[in-house]
Order: C-alpha cells, then sequence, then structure tokens
C-alpha cells in the first residue's frame, strides 16, 4: 500500500482510477507534454489519461516498481493540480507534471522535496536520477534548486523531437545534507 504525503501546502494523495477524469482535464496541453519523453501519445486521446492510469500507473504500482501521486492543494483536497511518480531503476526516477493554472507557485519544488523524502527515507533507495530535456529549463531550476548534480546527457525522443536530455543525481547522503542546510525546505 502507497502512502498518502502532506507538506505545507499541498496533500499527494496515491493515484487512482476515479482521477483519470480530472487528469484527462489537464494534461492534454502542448506546454506540458512537449518535454515529455515520446512515449507519451500526441495528440492526446480522449481516454489517454483512462489508458495511463488503468494499463500503465496503476500496475507499475501494484507490481511495487513505481509509486504514483496526484498533487492537490490541501486547502482543495478534491482537485488533481498535477501528478508526480517515482519508479525504480537505474534513471528516470522522478518524473512530474503540473497543471498550467498552477505552474510558477512553488507547488512542484514543494511536491519534489517530498518525493525526494519518500525516495530516500521511506524506500531507502541511495541515489535518485532523472533524466530532462536541457531545454526545460523550470524543471532544471528544482534539481539545481534541491542540491542535485548534472551527472551526464544523451539525445532523448520527446513528444517536441529529439533533444538533448541532461541527468542529474543525488545521494542520499548529499539530499540529507540539503536538508540540513536548508531546514525551510526548497
Amino acid at each position: 500500500m502507497i502512502c498518502e504525503g502532506r507538506t505545507k501546502r499541498l496533500l499527494l494523495r496515491p493515484l487512482e482510477i476515479a482521477d483519470a477524469e480530472q487528469i484527462q482535464e489537464l494534461f492534454p496541453r502542448w506546454e506540458i507534454v512537449r518535454y515529455m519523453l515520446n512515449r507519451v501519445p500526441w495528440p492526446y486521446p480522449p481516454d489517454g489519461a483512462l489508458q495511463y492510469c488503468r494499463d500503465v500507473a496503476l500496475k507499475q504500482m501494484e507490481r511495487g516498481e513505481a509509486w504514483h501521486w496526484t498533487i492537490r492543494l490541501a486547502s482543495e483536497p478534491a482537485r488533481v493540480i498535477g501528478l508526480i511518480s517515482l519508479v525504480k531503476g537505474e534513471q528516470d526516477n522522478r518524473g512530474f507534471w503540473m497543471g498550467l493554472p498552477w505552474q510558477g507557485n512553488g507547488y512542484m519544488t514543494e511536491a519534489c522535496a517530498w518525493a525526494n523524502d519518500f525516495w530516500f527515507e521511506t524506500l531507502g533507495f541511495p541515489a535518485l536520477r532523472v533524466a530532462k530535456a536541457a531545454a526545460n529549463l523550470t524543471s532544471r531550476r528544482i534539481s539545481e534548486k534541491q542540491g542535485m548534480r548534472l551527472i551526464g546527457t544523451e539525445e532523448r525522443d520527446y513528444v517536441s523531437g529529439r533533444l538533448r536530455a541532461d541527468v542529474w543525481e543525488i545521494t542520499a547522503e548529499e539530499w540529507r545534507a540539503w536538508k540540513t542546510r536548508n531546514p525551510q525546505g526548497p
């Protein structure tokens, strides 16, 4: 069973099939999907969120391969505003997206800090790695703010085409040291 998370402003609820309807309303926007890996279908189908929840995310959760949470404002817990995921593997351990009306408020930085804690403190993994399109400066800033290091670059196929991807990493020890230096959080 995957636990619910809370931060100062957010509620992170384990993904459920019932969330697909709200995800379908928010997710299929070019500004959100352009830097997603090209396994995201584009144009996004009318049942894309349902397919993703039912056929991918929930099955990963059942197998213990991934953890997916909807992001909600604590003040408005019925509304999904984004999604954050953690995935076992050598790379791409964390992924996320935020609905356009809520971008630019620091919510994703807050959700990532909670997810990093879950990855290291609850799951006990030694390192967290994320690859992201180098052009995705907003996502890059979250990694930089939270003490991640750029460890490499490669080419990847995104919805918007083949782009350079930067690979970022932080170890459990580095994360704990970052939290000690930043007790108020991100």
